[in-house]
């Protein structure tokens, strides 16, 4: 059927309910011309109602071919089994696909994408296209822009990951556990299979729905080839550890430059390429929570290194990875 040109496009969110869901929801409607948007249940037995904390209770209808017929644009943000399940019932002619969830990567039509990490728009079209994880699109961002400040040698990231990427089951399960060891309580451990309350975690438990070292991987995969296009930096050695924390990635980075560009330079070329830099007030995970962008601090020379340097980085994953799919879906609206 073809579209009334005074019509805005439709936009379907598989997986209404997400927190991924939400910030999609909210930044598509800052958007000008702003798209309907059509809330599609992610779960196996069709339609559910959404009403975390809104005063309205929003509907939300069943996945299926008929409920993807009509959008430009469909955003996978619900659980890998429910992107698995709508490349299925997709229509040749059907919406573009915006994989939040990193289950379609595999496909031989799937592109990594990351706009706000990428160095120019890839060539051609696709018809799914995967956001990198929020982690390994910050981690190009920052790495980028020091190289343009100095040739890089080497460098070193711990990432310390929120109960946030495991969706509102992790968020609910680290509130569970922090309030049962608080009183003595038996801990809920459906999704880290381990304490994650009060506990910072190098693996989850053997019981865990996914591994903490696959999650790694693919954000090591994901890096590496977003950093295929800045063939001059050298891949990163990174550690991915679980920290009890609800919302927001944390980075403790160490680069070694060719030659030091020395630390009021690193600050003043960051903030002067749009990062938040605080020299004074070094970001926290809490500070960046529903803030869009990169903030920096406690940029300081390493005592033991004199071409090299430590940062602390923190930036809201949910937001990143919003902002990204949103970026890629506008190129089809």
């Amino acid at each position: 059927m073809a579209e009334h040109p005074f019509e805005r496009p439709v936009v379907a969110i598989v997986g209404g309910d997400t927190l991924l869901a939400r910030e999609l929801r909210e930044l598509l409607s800052e958007t000008p011309a702003a798209p309907r948007v059509q809330l599609i249940s992610a779960a196996p037995d069709g339609a559910a109602v959404l009403n975390p904390e809104e005063e309205e209770a929003v509907v939300m209808v069943p996945l299926a071919p008929e409920t993807l017929e009509g959008s430009r644009v469909a955003f996978l943000a619900g659980s890998p089994a429910s992107s698995r399940r709508t490349l299925k019932l997709h229509a040749d002619d059907g919406p573009r696909l915006v994989d939040l969830t990193g289950a379609l990567e595999e496909q031989p039509q799937a592109r990594l994408r990351a706009p706000s990490a990428e160095a120019s728009r890839p060539a051609g079209e696709s018809p799914i296209q995967v956001i990198a994880h929020p982690a390994a699109i910050a981690m190009t961002m920052l790495l980028a822009a020091l190289a343009r400040i100095a040739p890089l040698r080497r460098s070193i990231v711990h990432v310390f990951e929120p109960a946030s990427e495991r969706g509102q089951r992790g968020l609910d399960e680290l509130q569970q556990q922090t309030v049962a060891v608080l009183s003595f309580q038996k801990l809920k451990r459906d999704i880290f299979d381990a304490q994650l309350g009060f506990n910072l975690l190098a693996r989850y438990g053997e019981e865990a729905e996914e591994p903490l070292e696959l999650i790694e991987q693919r954000m090591e995969r994901h890096l590496a080839s977003l950093l295929a296009a800045y063939p001059a930096i050298p891949m990163p050695s990174i550690r991915l550890i679980q920290a009890p924390v609800f919302h927001g990635h944390s980075f403790s980075v160490w680069v070694e430059f060719e030659e030091a560009p020395g630390v009021d330079n690193i600050a003043r070329s960051l903030s002067e390429e749009g990062f938040d830099v605080r020299p004074d007030d070094p970001p926290t995970n809490v500070g960046v929570a529903g803030q869009s962008g990169l903030s920096i601090g406690t940029i300081v020379e390493d005592r033991n290194h004199p071409r090299a340097c430590w940062l602390w980085m923190a930036a809201d994953n949910l937001r990143l990875a919003a902002e990204n799919a949103v970026a890629v879906a506008k190129e089809s609206l």
